[in-house]
């Protein structure tokens, strides 16, 4: 991988990893196109996957701030603030990927490497999916829930699926629970933090049982440092859009693009 493909690569995590269109299946594509295999090189794809966290952390981090004084206040009168409700949401939301993670890896991993079909037929499933939620008009909520919060984790572990959207599956899902758009684009970005943070320290302890030489598949420092500053650059872009598109209600959009992208894929993949 040259400096010029890394650049591509980060561009191509940072910005899909927010816009609902799948940030797995645009970087199986992207690499499909460049003749290169980004899964096998772990340390790239953890490089790029962190750039994106810091990201969240950069646009939304009064939010989290907040967040976490907030949570450490006492109880008053043995009941939880907003606040401590809002990250125990968040826990709960957890609990499906961390499932998926300790228990089905493998077969994970083994479904990202089944070729370009699969990744057009989950962008198709994206594309329903976001059609569905801007058309639904549930009644609105004020609070997510802890029930919602476990069904809007479970769109995340089911978004392992590459071509299926992270943040497509957890907001057009928490939208059709009801929960206002103001909140769920928030929640959708700050509940993939923990996860994401995790399977790089996964990937991490599996790049030093491994050897950093075996892992880093030929790429070179320049190329990894250019591929991770241009997905934390375009992840701070894309995440701030994300944001303002979900509060104006304009996923459909992406819904339509997630179509012609997932009937050409799967044409080329045929």
């Amino acid at each position: 991988m040259d400096t010029i493909e890394a650049l591509i690569l980060g561009l191509i995590q940072g910005l899909t990893e927010y816009l609902p269109v799948s940030s797995s299946g645009h970087l199986a594509i992207g690499s499909a196109l460049l003749g290169l295999d980004a899964d096998q090189n772990l340390v790239f794809t953890v490089a790029v996957h962190v750039a994106t966290v810091l990201s969240t952390i950069v646009v939304l981090g009064n939010e989290i701030w907040k967040l976490l004084r907030g949570s450490l206040t006492p109880l008053k009168g043995g009941h939880p603030n907003a606040d401590q409700r809002y990250v125990l949401a968040i826990i709960v939301s957890m609990i499906p990927v961390g499932i998926v993670g300790l228990f089905f890896k493998d077969t994970v991993e083994s479904i990202f490497g089944s070729g370009l079909l699969i990744v057009g037929i989950c962008l198709l499933l994206t594309a329903a999916l976001l059609a569905f939620s801007y058309y639904a008009k549930p009644r609105q909520k004020d609070e997510i829930s802890l029930k919602d919060a476990f069904v809007i984790g479970l769109a995340q572990a089911a978004a392992v699926l590459p071509g299926l959207s992270r943040s497509g599956s957890t907001i057009a899902t928490g939208l059709l629970l009801g929960n206002r758009k103001e909140a769920m684009a928030q929640f959708s970005f700050l509940m993939v933090i923990p996860p994401i943070l995790g399977e790089a320290l996964l990937d991490t302890v599996k790049v030093y049982k491994e050897g950093v030489a075996a892992t880093f598949g030929g790429i070179g420092t320049m190329p990894l440092l250019v591929g991770f500053f241009a997905a934390f650059i375009s992840g701070v872009v894309a995440c701030k859009w994300m944001i303002g598109i979900v509060r104006r209600g304009k996923l459909i959009y992406f819904a339509y693009y997630c179509l012609a992208v997932g009937l050409l894929t799967i044409a080329l993949s045929i």
